[in-house]
């Protein structure tokens, strides 16, 4: 989330060439833009849901018991929250729930809005639990920062949510607050004990909030100063994603360097694993404190039961793999980037890798990259930026794999009807058809906005 001064003209320069690119493949031939021998598209379904200034969103999105997708539109304005939808497949209908400051009191007494939620919607007891993130910063010393100097007439922001949304009452409940006025980056629930754990940014503490008690504990930092710190001194980038082993209520993180934690609230100190790390060859060679890649950090994991296991994915080198905690073992399972990707052996663009990763009945649902090439050569992006974002422009493809098959289907790439692709899809959710749900960038109205994306995938 880091950024100098010197990577804007990159990121200008990048910004024009992702618009010209689309531009120009409106009017191309998709099998020729499509790379390798992949002819099959899917077709994938816009939805304009009512805000005009929707920014990158990162997993806020998710599916419900009452068959509804609820999800986030980010803001990046100190003045406007983030906006909370839902859609109805049944209907065909998006359906706007509230800006979540105005929701949560906050834009009346002209707090820095609640921006961003980047974080899945847990559901229990007809309630959706979330978290909610900071989306404007502050430019200090060459790099974005929590905002120490309100703008005028406003508060300086008040720190991130853990919260949820009652499907019943439609009403939004705060729970408590994230400490130092930092938002909430990463969280997961232990719905049978009932806690909410998160990790917060930029710093990065662990908090864990106790719902029996309506008590929140602050454990401490993850990993140095998280993305607070100075790159190539205390620089840490920050975990994403968090898992609960049901069996004994441990709750596990992964940090820059490799290392695997856990933390359980009867022994309230964050402890490292022996014996065990993500320092894999095949995950490459990462400096901790450097910037612009999520290091040996797992980029999204989740528990998976039949097998006692959870399943991750590697985002920078889109390995997949399975951490048994008890027997304190990770295992590479296959490369799960696409068909394209892997024959070219190249990494994906987007230089944290993507966090489209789900599992659904023994089926993992990835959304990933594939190389684009024009006239028979790969089109490269930039070798190295220092934040998390699109190195360069890639097409979008739906990649399954099946646990108990142990079979790896890329289902192909996914254009819009005008021939334009998404990009910058970081978020999934699985409707009752396994339809795919998520969030991607496309043009509105002659402006980029990110909004509701759907696709019918290939039965």
């Amino acid at each position: 989330m880091k950024k100098n001064y010197l990577f804007y003209s990159a990121i200008l320069l990048l910004a024009l060439f992702f618009t010209q690119c689309v531009q120009q493949n409106k009017q191309a031939n998709l099998s020729e833009i499509s790379s390798g021998n992949q002819t099959d598209t899917m077709i994938a379904k816009r939805y304009f849901s009512g805000f005009e200034d929707a920014h990158d969103t990162y997993n806020a999105i998710t599916e419900a018991s009452d068959g509804k997708i609820y999800y986030i539109l980010s803001s990046t304005r100190h003045d406007v929250g983030g906006q909370m939808y839902s859609y109805d497949p049944q209907l065909d209908k998006t359906e706007f729930i509230a800006d979540l400051s105005e929701a949560l009191g906050e834009k009346e007494q002209n707090y820095i809005a609640q921006g961003k939620s980047h974080t899945e919607f847990y559901e229990h007891d007809n309630k959706l639990y979330f978290s909610t993130h900071v989306g404007y910063y502050e430019m200090i010393d060459g790099a974005e920062h929590l905002p120490k100097n309100a703008p005028e007439g406003y508060k300086l922001y008040p720190g991130g949510h853990f919260l949820y949304y009652d499907m019943s009452t439609k009403k939004l409940v705060s729970l408590g607050l994230a400490p130092d006025g930092e938002g909430i980056l990463t969280m997961t629930m232990d719905k049978e004990r009932g806690h909410l754990y998160g990790i917060t940014w930029p710093k990065g503490y662990f908090i864990d909030y106790d719902l029996n008690t309506n008590k929140m504990n602050n454990l401490g930092l993850v990993s140095e100063q998280g993305e607070n710190g100075v790159i190539g001194k205390d620089y840490r980038v920050l975990c994403r994603s968090m898992f609960v082993d049901p069996r004994d209520g441990n709750v596990y993180y992964s940090v820059a360097e490799g290392d695997i934690y856990y933390y359980h609230p009867s022994d309230p100190q964050l402890k490292k694993m022996d014996g065990v790390d993500l320092r894999l060859d095949y995950f490459g060679k990462f400096d901790a404190s450097d910037a612009g890649s999520m290091g040996y950090n797992w980029r999204k994991i989740y528990w998976y039961e039949p097998e006692n296991k959870a399943y991750g994915v590697h985002g920078n080198s889109g390995y997949l793999f399975t951490f048994d905690p008890l027997n304190k073992k990770v295992e590479i399972v296959d490369r799960i980037t696409s068909e394209p990707s892997r024959k070219s052996g190249m990494s994906d663009q987007f230089s944290y890798g993507y966090l489209g990763f789900k599992i659904k009945d023994g089926v993992i649902y990835y959304l990933t990259g594939a190389p684009i090439y024009k006239d028979g050569v790969r089109v490269a992006g930039l070798d190295k930026i220092n934040m998390g974002a699109a190195k360069g422009l890639e097409h979008l493809h739906v990649v399954t794999y099946n646990i108990p098959e142990k079979k790896y289907k890329d289902l192909g790439p996914v254009f819009y009807e005008d021939g334009s692709f998404p990009t910058y899809v970081n978020s999934i959710a699985m409707g009752s058809q396994n339809d795919i749900y998520t969030l991607a960038r496309f043009e509105n109205n002659g402006k980029v906005i990110e909004d509701l994306v759907r696709i019918d995938i290939k039965r």
